[in-house]
């Protein structure tokens, strides 16, 4: 899952969750797979909402399964994206997801 780090880490959890039920729903053929085969879960994140997009539009140019969520009480905004594990290149290099300023910032 790919969530936004401009929200609040509690947002950023619940957004994510959101994305992942969501995905599970959508496509339980792919989940049973993945459940069967690693069960890893892996929480990303991009800086703001237009990242998110750029992130979702590549992958669905490359023909992948991606479940985008959208929170009503955020105006409708994309908060996360929940992705089928093929798509792992796409995020091979994006940061954890629900760190705080002080670990962004390297600050201690």
């Amino acid at each position: 899952m790919v969530t936004r780090s401009d929200l609040p880490v509690g947002t950023q959890a619940c957004q994510a969750t959101h994305a992942a039920l969501d995905f599970a729903l959508a496509h339980p053929d792919v989940v049973a797979g993945w459940h069967h085969s690693s069960n890893v879960l892996v929480l990303l994140a991009v800086p703001d909402e237009p990242s998110l997009h750029r992130l979702a539009d590549r992958v669905a140019t490359d023909g992948l399964r991606a479940v985008a969520f959208r929170e009503p009480d955020l105006d409708g905004g994309l908060t996360a994206v929940a992705l089928e594990p093929a798509a792992w290149r796409h995020v091979s290099r994006l940061p954890l997801a629900l760190r705080t300023r002080e670990e962004v910032n390297g600050d201690d």
